[in-house]
């Protein structure tokens, strides 16, 4: 009888067992794995675009890289802390990260806090340098997707639709005074969120008509922005159009399979910005059309990885926040090649995860693991696996 009951016992336990192996949270390592490789590719790609450059300017061929290889490590563990906490915490920390992220953007235009360098200013100083519209970009993602999603009634009309919407509104005014790419970058993850959370898509073509109209009014008010267009539309003789002639006589140079790594001419002091907004050209002309193809396939890769988490993710507050994390790095992506490729007119913004700059890695970083996190909330059963 107690060898009945033990086999019983066993037989039970193995029940509760294969239960527990059906039902798993989930964890997407290929989101994960495709992250690193793109952080280490970048790092790679850093000290070839700037070795030369940082020889001459600071005695130190290694200086770029190194920075860049803190910044990774610093987001690396930003990234695995947010990803070991459930993305539901913060939502008690969102208005006031909202009112801090706004007050900071202020702080770039205060003399002796806010850093000019190029022509723009983008950066504060306090103790370190840092630049607020990367903070503002995590920030409204966060904050924007729990609001569309508390407040999902109210999305069903143009006058719902547009009271969400201007939360935005105080971050992307700010924002857009000194860095249109970004605002447009912010507007984007806006327009993007608020239409997945609505049931509803007649208004946003009304909205996206009044954007528009209000944008080419800008354009025009503000004669350096029409001074790039007509630089892109005449990139062969305009003189305010080198850097974007430098990028394509790089893309041109590179053919089908590049010169080699390492062995770009365009880095050596001719294309300005080559570790930073200007570095898929390098890879164009050190790795040819082969790498480009690469690099956009892995950014593919990543998007999908993203787009199946927010399918699969346990609430819509998760879902809209991994829609955000993917409508940014989409537009960064689409933005710095059509900057590189002359496909529209010249304006500052990194590749994601590639170029160089600490403030974009970190926080790009940072969602990663919110989206992450999101992922461990997802429970699946064997037989059904997830939906793609």
């Amino acid at each position: 009888m107690a060898s009945t009951a033990a086999q019983t016992q066993q037989r039970a336990q193995r029940r509760v067992q294969r239960k527990i192996a059906k039902s798993q949270k989930y964890f997407d390592y290929t989101l994960l794995f495709v992250v690193l490789f793109l952080i280490g590719f970048g790092l790679v790609m850093i000290y070839s675009t700037s070795s030369y450059s940082s020889a001459i300017k600071e005695g130190d061929s290694l200086f770029y890289l190194k920075k860049q290889a803190l910044w990774s490590v610093a987001g690396f563990v930003a990234m695995f802390f947010i990803t070991r906490f459930d993305y539901h915490v913060w939502t008690k920390f969102l208005f006031f990260a909202y009112i801090v992220t706004i007050i900071l953007q202020v702080l770039v235009f205060v003399p002796r806090i806010g850093v000019e360098a190029n022509g723009s200013r983008r950066w504060i100083k306090i103790g370190f340098q840092i630049q607020p519209s990367e903070i503002a970009k995590i920030v409204l993602i966060m904050f924007l997707s729990y609001v569309a999603s508390i407040t999902i009634n109210q999305l069903k009309d143009i006058w719902g639709i547009i009271k969400v919407m201007a939360i935005a509104l105080p971050i992307i005014g700010l924002v857009v005074i000194s860095n249109l790419s970004t605002a447009i970058v912010l507007s984007a993850i806006t327009f993007v969120i608020v239409f997945v959370a609505s049931d509803k898509y007649k208004p946003f073509i009304l909205i996206v008509g009044l954007v528009v109209c209000f944008g080419l009014l800008g354009l025009m008010m503000q004669g350096y922005r029409m001074d790039r267009i007509d630089a892109w539309l005449n990139v062969e003789t305009h003189p305010n159009a080198y850097q974007t002639r430098q990028a394509l006589y790089a893309i041109g140079s590179g053919g089908l399979f590049g010169k080699g790594l390492g062995h770009s001419i365009q880095k050596l002091n001719y294309l300005p910005e080559a570790h930073n907004d200007m570095i898929f050209s390098i890879i164009c002309e050190e790795l040819g059309v082969f790498g480009a193809v690469a690099v956009i396939l892995l950014f593919i890769l990543l998007l999908w990885r993203c787009m199946v988490i927010a399918n699969n993710a346990p609430d819509l507050y998760g879902a809209l926040i991994v829609v955000g994390v993917m409508t940014h790095i989409g537009m960064q992506v689409l933005i710095n090649i059509a900057v590189s490729t002359n496909s529209m007119p010249n304006t500052g913004i990194p590749m994601p995860f590639i170029s160089y700059g600490g403030s974009s890695l970190v926080f790009l970083l940072c969602e990663i693991g919110v989206v992450l996190a999101v992922s461990k909330q997802i429970k699946f059963k064997q037989e059904g696996a997830l939906k793609e």
